[in-house]
């Protein structure tokens, strides 16, 4: 085991420091090259400025911004100095934000330019950039000794059903999840391609394990197909890590994929959201080489959830693994996932209404159902808060939508739930065709009446060029419900 004590300090000085650490397409300026040292240095300069403010251990520091190196230093600082990270997702309205910032008690805010003025005034904010770099306070930092369960972040959740909700996560819990993804493995050959935003548990836990394992980030500002596949090619990244979504747009990109060498990526790790058969499909045919897995993970309770199977059974394409054997799983009456793990949350910041997230011997509930075969392997269903009746039978539209694009000219599908004044509630689909593909909604109906029970045929389908991606690149389905109503326009009643 490394070793770590402190969460903002994974650098380890007894390595080659001159190595590129970060290589940084973000910014006001073209690439950037960051060093170990030159990324160690930042950190240690965010610690001492901020103490050089007044700030006082377990105080909240907020980072608002697109994905750059400033951020991660920025991160990494703040957690040294035993204050608080808060990342805050940027493309919140200016309202929510403002919400995070206030709930979380921030005392000082770090962002990009653009975000500046989403920042309140009554809350102190440097921008990255000059301002930042007159910032730091260059110097040497010893990271303070987190004592046991010690908040290091809060992480807010996408606020897409009511309000955010600040998830806090000690030292220990993410040091654990770092040191046990990197189990002795030598992973510093690596180039770990990130575009995934930081505010979100998915980047900013493989962010973690680079620098542990002094590996190389190629960092984008945000996820774009076209300049995410270029990054591949130019920088030789060996390993990606995705939501879905982010995966099927990459390979609706043909001609950039069939002009740029691909060949490097060796691993292809998604999370956050199901895999279709088609996706599979795609993903095998455009990165023959790699190896592409798809993980599970909650915010609440880390990304170490499933692993291999013991005997070395092959894991199915459609399940999540086998549970790791340092991660404790059962199944609910309901079939919801309940978990413990070292990486289990403190709890919600401000939330004592929400304390039955986490039972009483220690089990977060996740509200995500799943199944179980014969051979030990976990198959996602769908979300609890997803799940809806029609006609009496409890429907999944995670189940709808993983039928439909079993469809050969079906390259994505989104399922939400209208009102109904008879059945309660009835599914209604969005489908992004393949290219080429000319389908009837129609087609879609009779299809999915061939496949499953009636209840869960979509009783409308409209076609899209592709689907509202959410803040943290997965389906945004309050945006579909809200389009769907749209373009009824009417109470349905049959």
């Amino acid at each position: 085991m490394p070793g770590f004590v402190n969460l903002g300090d994974l650098i380890g000085t007894d390595r080659d420091l001159d190595k590129i650490a970060i290589i940084d397409l973000g910014g006001e300026s073209g690439p950037r090259e960051f060093t170990f040292a030159a990324l160690d240095a930042m950190a240690n300069g965010v610690a001492r400025g901020l103490l050089s403010q007044g700030l006082v251990r377990g105080d909240r520091v907020a980072i608002l911004s697109l994905n750059r190196t400033e951020y991660i230093a920025a991160y990494y600082g703040v957690m040294r100095a035993g204050l608080v990270a808060v990342p805050v997702n940027f493309k919140f309205p200016r309202a929510l934000i403002d919400f995070v910032l206030r709930d979380s008690g921030a005392h000082f805010v770090f962002c990009d330019a653009p975000r500046r003025a989403d920042c309140p005034a009554d809350i102190p904010a440097i921008t990255f950039g000059t301002e930042f770099e007159d910032f730091l306070d260059a110097g040497t930092f010893a990271a303070i000794v987190p004592r046991p369960h010690e908040p290091a972040m809060f992480l807010y959740t996408s606020g897409s059903t009511g309000k955010p909700k600040g998830v806090v996560l000690s030292h220990q819990s993410h040091l654990w999840v770092v040191e046990t993804r990197l189990d002795g493995q030598d992973l510093s050959r690596h180039r770990y391609l990130i575009a995934a935003p930081l505010y979100h548990m998915n980047a900013l836990a493989l962010s973690k394990l680079a620098c542990a394992a002094h590996a190389t980030i190629v960092l984008l500002p945000q996820f774009s197909a076209v300049p995410y596949i270029e990054a591949i090619g130019l920088y030789r990244c060996t390993w990606l890590t995705a939501v879905p979504p982010m995966i099927a747009m990459m390979l609706r990109e043909r001609e950039a994929l069939t002009r740029t060498d691909v060949s490097s990526v060796e691993f292809v790790r998604m999370g956050s959201a199901p895999v279709s058969p088609g996706l599979w499909k795609g993903l095998a045919e455009a990165l023959p080489q790699a190896k592409a897995t798809n993980a599970y993970g909650t915010t609440e309770a880390g990304p170490v959830v499933f692993g291999p199977h013991p005997k070395g059974l092959t894991q199915p394409l459609d399940s999540v693994g086998y549970p790791h054997p340092q991660v404790s799983l059962r199944l609910n009456t309901d079939g919801v996932l309940e978990m413990r793990c070292p990486a289990v949350m403190n709890g919600y910041h401000n939330r004592p209404d929400l304390n039955d997230a986490i039972t009483p011997d220690g089990y977060y509930v996740t509200k995500d159902v799943f199944r179980r075969d014969d051979n030990g392997f976990f198959y996602f269903v769908g979300r609890s808060d997803d799940m809806f009746v029609c006609g009496g039978e409890n429907i999944y539209p995670g189940d709808i939508e993983r039928m439909l694009e079993t469809h050969p000219d079906i390259a994505q599908a989104a399922v939400v739930p209208i009102d109904d004044e008879i059945k309660g509630q009835k599914p209604v689909a969005f489908i992004v065709q393949k290219d080429g593909a000319i389908l009837s909604d129609d087609d879609v109906k009779r299809y999915a009446l061939s496949k499953a029970t009636p209840n869960e045929h979509p009783r409308f389908v409209w076609f899209l060029d592709r689907l509202p991606l959410a803040s943290t690149n997965k389906i945004d389905r309050a945006a579909l419900t809200a389009m769907a109503k749209g373009l009824i326009g009417m109470p349905i009643t049959s």
